[in-house]
């Protein structure tokens, strides 16, 4: 059982109060309960936490503000930091504030949908790596209300992360790092590449060097909520900015991404240099139809290939 866990939570400019009490409540039942079990069974072991979050210099004064109400919880640290460092350095300085030899990462950008989410982990069978996943809604309102959100359409076409024993085919390529557990000594052996400053792909490499560091990886059914979803322009943004980082990290990234091994095909058919030059001509309206009322998840996909392609000329 894992009976002792550091709680580690980066966020920028966003407000995770309520996913930190969420987490705070259920931390102290189970120490409660543990305590409980150990006064009338000396061999058990009490479950004993701390939840840390790191601001990684956000620009929002107000949401900063109101995350110090964290403070104020029960075996809880928000740390404020002025200069932002990027996904992967912030994670690296949390592993290193952390005290005990579990550490849980979540994305403060996650919701908790079971009560028994920390319960769960500690149940687990220890393991160097464990990926709980992450769901959305897909209940006909949500699905309404959403129809045109490209992020939306996008997360449900993939469906391989609701599903633990898919993701378990292919651990390491289907890992993210919205909801996992490590283990301290391992974290800090093989921390996230500080490299990665901006958005995008710093969990890919992880991946692969747990990998090749023959890391064992398990993926279980505990999922956390996904439902903040943005909108249409901000979400290509987002993800040409990660198409700027999976360029810059080619060369490490090979046989770990399906744009790079496209880009390789259209280069060994002689079309690589057709492709270079389309995409100034569809790049204005294929972004025109993806912010409209028709979003398209393979014009969003052939508008990413021809975006990486694009920033080799």
């Amino acid at each position: 059982m894992i009976n002792t866990l550091s709680i580690l939570i980066p966020t920028y400019n966003n407000v995770c109060i309520e996913l930190v009490k969420s987490l705070q409540a259920q931390a102290s039942l189970l120490s409660s309960s543990s305590e409980t079990r150990s006064s009338s069974q000396e061999s058990s072991s009490c479950f004993e936490y701390e939840i840390l979050v790191a601001d990684d210099g956000s620009t929002d004064k107000g949401t900063v503000e109101e995350n110090r109400i964290i403070n104020t919880l029960p075996h809880c640290r928000y740390i404020e930091r002025e200069e932002n460092v990027g996904r992967a350095a912030i994670r690296n300085f949390l592993a290193q504030e952390a005290k005990y030899p579990w550490l849980l990462f979540i994305d403060s950008n996650m919701n908790i949908i079971s009560q028994q989410y920390l319960a769960d982990y500690q149940r687990e069978k220890e393991n160097d790596v464990i990926y709980g996943g992450y769901q959305i809604k897909r209940d006909a309102e949500t699905r309404e209300r959403l129809r045109y959100n490209l992020r939306y359409i996008f997360e449900s076409a993939g469906t391989q992360n609701g599903n633990h024993l898919q993701r378990q085919a292919n651990p390491y390529a289907d890992f993210h790092t919205s909801n996992f557990i490590v283990k301290r000594n391992i974290m800090l052996r093989y921390p996230f590449d500080e490299r990665f400053i901006h958005y995008g792909y710093e969990d890919v490499l992880w991946g692969k060097n747990l990998k090749d560091n023959h890391i064992s990886i398990l993926h279980v059914d505990n999922p956390l909520g996904y439902e903040h979803f943005i909108g249409n322009m901000s979400f290509i943004r987002k993800t040409e900015e990660s198409l700027h980082t999976l360029y810059q990290f080619r060369t490490e990234l090979q046989g770990y991404s399906r744009i790079i091994s496209y880009a390789g095909k259209l280069k060994r058919c002689r079309l690589y240099p057709l492709c270079q030059h389309l995409f100034p001509l569809l790049s204005l309206p294929i972004k025109a139809r993806l912010t409209g009322n028709k979003p398209s998840i393979f014009l969003f996909n052939i508008y990413k290939l021809l975006y990486y392609i694009h920033l080799d000329i």
